[in-house]
């Protein structure tokens, strides 16, 4: 016992040789059958760990027979030999978070990642330091080939963390030792500190969301905001309250308007009408992705040419008027990724922080069976071979956090109907497997559902569909990440291609200041509606593209996909039936930052801020008030009215501008006050406030993202403000 104590270093005294006893009682048949395999080469002993789980778990020991998982009734028909008698954890299918408290050897047993439609956890494991067990392959319940597994096995240390989505099953030796871990409140984080002064917790991303019911899912940093907000990045938005100390104004919610030149492409091409395929005619990006090239300075957009089909390329001046150019990947067409299989959506991203030696466009195209593929190119036009996902269901897209330099899939699950998961990686490539997905966000219970029973077939719905969450695109506009929820209100599919009509899917907006927390408007009508009519080009089925947005001067635009559908393809083939008919690309249009304002009437009204940090120089606004006024004057941080900058001293602004400078009489501007703590207080009288920002010079340039950008901007990020 002593060179046993010794060798592992255990506590010393009596614990230590009552737990050691425990140890070798329980190992000791495993120990007669091999040394080497579990033990590893040095045939040492191993010390069981304590662990600290964020839900609960149960403890059994493995053997023929045992439950598998807490929420299913699979059990282990047989158990080799080596593992009979471990002490083994016990959870629910779809996974789980651990904290390591105190070292020791785990193993973990998951089907190989080589086997398709498997709901492996392999490449997660190997990215987290296990080692996969020579020869150790067995059945673990049932009989089919996907539920055999591999046995991988680890040493942790003290604050080594498992995410462990769907499905890796916990081993150890006997003498674990299980515990509840409880994160700290929120207002205690230490972990990475944000641009705009969030600080996140150390344990990122959030787990467990499924638990938080069925109402708005928490947004923690507006219940607890930083003490102090740097603004040097990007316009601030009224879009929730962390920049609002107190306030008389009102928030109006603003929902964009459609082009009425829409839709600006529909099937017109061989491909596009499905004539080899005999697939439903469309021509819409279906998330795809619609930027403008800052490189070729010219609008660019990958679209699905025929459902079900591959993916094709077009470029505009104006971002209205598109042509399809004839291109050598598939001679004679506009295809820039060759139909492989049913091809679903897919996501396009420019990426804007690549190198001279690093492909821009990224592009995640799913299709079936359930996983998807992932391509690189230097031109958008010649793709390298995919990289194949780990499994994900269909819908599911990627998007870039330039924040925090993160790539995130966005992951179709289903923990209470049509759900997200997350995924976040440094490298998109390197993060293929998704294997640390937690879960992310859902519909919830202010979302509206269909009032009216469905337009096609009112009297075969007999109550409404709660809800669903059925695609959510993301991408950095100004100071925080702006996500297009795709929210479905039903039919079912099988109601739909009994008639040839489109599911009611509608755009609704989200706002997220840590990138996975989202505060959502409390008008729950869709930013962008479906028609809903019979005849019209959008009637269903709405869903945005991966950009989401460009910026064209004082607006935003928003191309999206409408479905018409085609009541002659009833009950054909889910590839040519009618639900997914006579799909094309439109445009709506909003007020630049014109997702909220804060109104005041006749009697006028204040804002005042929370305390500020800047390094710029000049106040900007975009304020609508032509028959009214605006004034701002600085408080110091204990709200102390600073005399240079008193609303007396403000010059009045009446203008309708996405861009007006607020000056002082007396004074140049703010630089005596920069890397000062101070409040802005807005004196606002018959008009509306969208947004203001410090610039570090008198162009108003934000150096905010500008989203999929536009024909003002070189870049990701507006550095040019005024362009006269």
């Amino acid at each position: 016992m002593t060179l046993i104590a010794a060798e592992l270093d255990w506590q010393t005294g009596v614990s230590m040789v009552r737990r050691a006893m425990n140890f070798l009682a329980g190992m000791s048949c495993f120990l007669l059958a091999t040394q080497t395999v579990l033990l590893g080469n040095d045939a040492r002993l191993e010390q069981p760990p304590v662990l600290a789980f964020s839900s609960t778990v149960e403890t059994d020991s493995f053997r023929p027979g045992v439950k598998i998982f807490t929420d299913r009734t699979y059990t282990c028909p047989a158990v080799p030999d080596a593992l009979i008698g471990m002490a083994f954890i016990r959870t629910v299918i779809n996974g789980y978070h651990v904290v390591c408290q105190h070292p020791g050897v785990v193993y973990a047993l998951t089907p190989a990642a080589n086997r398709k439609m498997a709901a492996t956890q392999e490449d997660y494991l190997v990215e987290q330091g296990f080692t996969e067990v020579a020869g150790s392959e067995f059945q673990l319940f049932g009989t089919n080939a996907i539920d055999k597994v591999k046995v991988f096995r680890k040493s942790l240390a003290v604050g080594d963390q498992l995410v462990v989505a769907k499905w890796a099953v916990l081993l150890a030796p006997r003498g674990i030792e299980i515990t509840q871990w409880k994160p700290r409140p929120w207002s205690e984080n230490d972990g990475e500190l944000l641009h705009n002064g969030i600080q996140l917790p150390r344990l990122w991303p959030p787990r467990n969301m499924a638990q938080q019911g069925d109402g708005p899912l928490p947004v923690p940093y507006l219940d607890y905001p930083p003490g102090e907000l740097p603004i040097d990045m990007g316009r601030q938005l009224f879009v929730d309250d962390f920049l609002i100390d107190s306030t008389t104004l009102q928030r109006t919610w603003h929902k964009a308007r459609k082009y009425d030149g829409n839709p600006v492409m529909e099937p017109d091409t061989d491909l596009e009408l499905g004539k080899q395929s005999g697939h439903a005619p469309m021509a819409a990006p279906f998330s795809g992705g619609v930027w403008y090239d800052p490189t070729d300075q010219i609008y660019k957009m990958w679209y699905c040419a025929g459902w079900f089909d591959g993916t094709a390329y077009a470029v505009s001046r104006d971002g209205i008027s598109w042509s399809r150019p004839e291109l050598d990947v598939e001679p004679g067409t506009n295809r820039v990724i060759p139909r492989r299989g049913r091809r679903d959506s897919a996501a396009l991203i420019l990426d804007p922080f690549a190198t001279q030696q690093e492909p821009r466009f990224k592009m995640l195209v799913w299709g079936r069976p359930q996983a998807g593929e992932l391509f690189t190119s230097s031109d958008g036009i010649h793709w390298s071979e995919p990289v194949s996902t780990g499994p994900m269901g269909d819908r599911s897209t990627i998007f870039f956090n330039p924040f925090r330099k993160k790539w995130v899939y966005s992951i179709r699950s289903s923990w209470r109907g049509r759900t997200r998961n997350y995924s976040e990686h440094d490298d998109l490539l390197s993060g293929a497997s998704v294997a640390n997905q937690v879960q992310w966000t859902r519909a919830d219970n202010l979302d509206l559902p269909d009032s009216h029973g469905f337009y096609a077939f009112p009297d075969r719905v007999k109550k409404p569909i709660s809800p669903e969450l059925y695609n959510l695109d993301a991408v950095a506009y100004e100071s925080l990440m702006l996500g297009a929820f795709a929210i479905y209100q039903g039919p079912s599919n099988s109601d739909c291609e009994e008639e040839g009509v489109p599911k009611l899917t509608e755009i609704h907006l989200g706002f997220s200041r840590d990138g996975f927390h989202w505060q959502r408007p409390e008008d729950r009508t869709p930013f962008i509606a479906a028609s809903r009519k019979e005849g019209t080009w959008d009637r269903g089925y709405l869903h945005s593209n991966a950009a989401v947005c460009l910026v064209v001067g004082d607006e935003l635009w928003f191309h999206y996909t409408g479905f018409a559908g085609d009541p002659a393809r009833k009950r054909l083939d889910i590839s040519a039936n009618g639900m997914y008919a006579n799909a094309s690309t439109g445009i709506a249009k909003l007020r630049r930052d014109g997702f909220a304002s804060m109104d005041a009437g006749t009697n006028g009204g204040t804002l005042t801020t929370k305390p500020v940090r800047f390094r710029g120089k000049r106040l900007f606004v975009n304020v609508d008030c032509p028959d009214g006024s605006l004034r701002v004057e600085v408080l110091d941080e204990n709200s102390r009215p600073l005399e240079k900058f008193s609303a007396a001293r403000c010059s009045a602004l009446t203008v309708d501008s996405t861009l007006s400078e607020v000056t002082w009489k007396g004074v140049n501007d703010l630089s005596s006050l920069t890397g000062t703590p101070v409040r802005f207080r807005f004196h606002l009288n018959n008009g509306r406030l969208y947004s203001f920002w410090v610039s570090p010079n008198a162009s108003g340039a934000s150096n905010g993202y500008v989203a999929g950008g536009g024909p003002a901007f070189d870049g990701a990020i507006d550095i040019v403000g005024k362009d006269d």
